[in-house]
């Protein structure tokens, strides 16, 4: 039988993956390289994501990323967008595809007549490079070409057939700009070759494991990876549950002992996205708190403690004052190393204001 492994230590196992037990030296490009993207759908948010995780990190550190095209926002795992290094981009888009290819298919290509899916590919493409464009106006120009047909799904279906990453100043901390899109190998100037399913299972192994099939495929939006994993050399689990979990036989997987620090974490972490069991680290009251989200397109920035989501904190910014709001769903004992670690991210997030932290009962409305 496989040997049983207890919530407390996935826990631990996951947040050590994660960068979250202690934040690391590591560059940028690694960090996110190594948790296989982080989900940056928001322009800002995921920043925060980085600054829980790297020792030191600035804004900066990012968005020059971004500008000098080593990091790049683009819809992978579950057709979502997320923040990945140039290689990653390449490798894993011809692979997960297939996910926005289910999405346009069932949504968009039936609204469509006439059109060849190949002419209409080398026609965004063909746009593309003359200037990146929103999805409005790829629409509006692939319509003059095919008349008649709707330009939304128009340039969805581009979406799909073509690898778009989101261009600055789009993203860039700090600034705003229009969703403007560039076909990928354009943009990037070169390419790479394609990721097979068993590199992107080690991948998210490495970064979320020890983890079920379900839990891969609930990440990644992919199918049938119980087929994958039975060809790879990997250590079985079993949870309290009695699922079965699969990890990197040389992964670390420390012990339930080892203190986890409170962390403040930005909306779609993929700490608790990346599961189909959240358990790991949403608990009861925090599965109660966090439903009422589910299905929406808002999630709560999540209060970790001791590993486990204890609340929810917002930001409210008025006349030159920061104000951190830490919501607490039931009392939290650690809350003076919370504070702590909050007037620390209002350094970071509002460095020329005053700040404030703000208790309060009960989960946030927003």
């Amino acid at each position: 039988m496989d040997p049983l492994i207890s919530r407390r230590a996935l826990n631990r196992a996951t947040l050590d993956r994660q960068h979250l037990l202690r934040r690391t030296d590591r560059s940028v490009i690694e960090v996110v390289e190594r948790l296989g993207g982080l989900q940056a759908q928001t322009p800002h948010t995921w920043y925060t994501g980085l600054w829980n995780r790297v020792a030191g990190f600035r804004p900066a550190d990012a968005a020059d990323l971004l500008l000098s095209r080593e990091l790049v926002r683009i819809a992978l795992q579950r057709s979502t967008i997320h923040l990945v290094s140039a290689r990653d981009c390449l490798a894993m888009r011809p692979l997960l595809q297939v996910v926005t290819e289910r999405l346009t298919r069932s949504t968009f290509v039936r609204r469509l007549t006439g059109v060849d899916l190949d002419e209409l590919a080398a026609a965004g493409r063909a746009l593309l490079a003359e200037r990146p464009m929103t999805f409005a106006e790829l629409g509006r120009a692939l319509a003059e070409r095919w008349p008649g047909n709707d330009p939304h799904a128009l340039s969805q279906c581009v979406r799909w057939l073509v690898p778009l990453v989101q261009v600055p100043p789009r993203g860039l901390w700090g600034r705003s700009g229009p969703i403007a899109h560039a076909d990928a190998e354009s943009w990037l100037g070169f390419e790479a070759p394609p990721m097979t399913p068993a590199e992107l299972v080690r991948r998210y192994l490495a970064a979320f494991g020890p983890a079920s099939v379900q839990d891969a495929q609930a990440w990644s939006g992919l199918t049938r990876l119980g087929e994958v994993v039975e060809t790879m050399d990997l250590v079985r689990f079993r949870d309290d549950a009695g699922r079965t979990l699969y990890d990197l036989p040389d992964a670390p997987r420390p012990g339930e002992d080892v203190p986890a620090p409170p962390r403040l974490m930005y909306d779609f972490d993929n700490l608790f996205i990346g599961y189909a069991d959240r358990s790991r680290t949403i608990t009861g009251t925090g599965a109660a708190a966090i439903g009422g989200f589910m299905g929406t397109n808002v999630m709560p920035r999540l209060i970790l403690v001791d590993g486990d989501t204890c609340g929810d904190w917002t930001l409210t910014r008025a006349k030159g004052v920061s104000t951190l709001n830490l919501h607490q769903w039931e009392p939290i004992k650690a809350m003076e190393e919370v504070e702590a670690e909050g007037r620390r991210l209002l350094e970071f997030l509002a460095p020329g204001d005053r700040h404030e932290i703000s208790v309060l009962d009960g989960p946030s409305k927003s």
